[in-house]
């Protein structure tokens, strides 16, 4: 089993744990994972003993905060082998660029929004769908099989795709300073890109996304955020390796971690939202890229 065949595996089996999926709908994601019989139950049996107890996250609708998003617009460019697609949402008058990068839910609409958010905060942003070469995210019938799809490309392929896409980012937003946003599997390709020796980069912002096994910083020149959450000890986990990196490349960084946060709690569409730890993290995002930006200009 690959590193991110592992994550998302586990992802299936933490859903489950949080009464998020039922066991049978966990059983059928893993199977299409390819983790079959006794890895599925074993997975499954690690992850929910001594949870019989455990609470819940509650589950909260969309925050009351008014968002304003600008409009996004399904866009095509070229990448490494076919045609990449990807959500654009132009800033009105652009201090900056953002990649961002989807769950492993794909490119959704939740994501899209998170395009429109950053436009309308004056960062132009392209939201990349990382299935392009599969047809996109709207080829498969649902979640489960976009996480199994995912997980059968080579993280090779996905650093060529986004290098591609902040080609294409740098294009349509001359001279200014760019950087990287992702989300759980995202948040791990963010590690991803900024330790593939890109140094296109101003700054970046994984979330919860676990830092890649021996990943260095060799070549990146970004200043990065890390967030967590944390209630997150999976993905936590990474985060010791992730500092000694960042502080042996030298890099401007901040691990920032929100105490009371789950998993996955800046997605107001899921169970483990958390208004308040996404609402903070959004504006410490901001200030980031926006100091970034002032050191260092593309």
């Amino acid at each position: 089993m690959t590193e991110i065949q592992r994550y998302l595996a586990e992802e299936v089996a933490e859903d489950l744990a949080d009464g998020i999926i039922t066991r049978r709908e966990a059983v059928r994601r893993l199977g299409l994972l390819g983790v079959t019989g006794a890895a599925a139950s074993g997975l499954l049996v690690a992850f929910t003993s001594g949870t019989a107890t455990a609470e819940s996250p509650p589950r909260h609708g969309p925050t009351e905060t008014s968002w304003a998003p600008v409009a996004q617009e399904p866009i095509t460019f070229e990448g490494p082998r076919v045609p990449l697609m990807a959500a654009w949402a132009p800033a009105a008058t652009p201090r900056g660029g953002v990649l961002v990068i989807h769950e492993n839910r794909g490119l959704t609409e939740h994501i899209r929004t998170v395009a429109g958010r950053l436009a309308a905060s004056g960062y132009s942003a392209l939201a990349l769908d990382l299935l392009s070469e599969e047809g996109g995210t709207g080829a498969f019938p649902g979640e489960a099989e976009v996480a199994a799809a995912l997980a059968q490309i080579p993280p090779e392929r996905f650093v060529e795709d986004m290098k591609a896409s902040v080609t294409e980012l740098r294009r349509r937003v001359r001279g200014r300073k760019l950087a990287a946003i992702g989300f759980c599997f995202g948040g791990n390709m963010v590690w991803r890109l900024l330790t593939s020796g890109e140094p296109r980069l101003a700054a970046g912002a994984p979330f919860y996304g676990p830092f890649p096994e021996g990943a260095t910083f060799d070549g990146s020149r970004a200043a990065v955020l890390g967030v967590y959450g944390g209630l997150d000890a999976r993905v936590n986990a990474t985060r010791p390796a992730a500092k000694a990196a960042l502080e042996a490349a030298g890099l401007r960084h901040e691990l920032l971690t929100f105490d009371a946060a789950d998993h996955a709690f800046f997605n107001d569409t899921g169970a483990r939202f958390n208004p308040h730890a996404a609402t903070e993290a959004w504006r410490r995002v901001l200030n980031w890229f926006d100091a970034a930006g002032n050191r260092h200009h593309d």
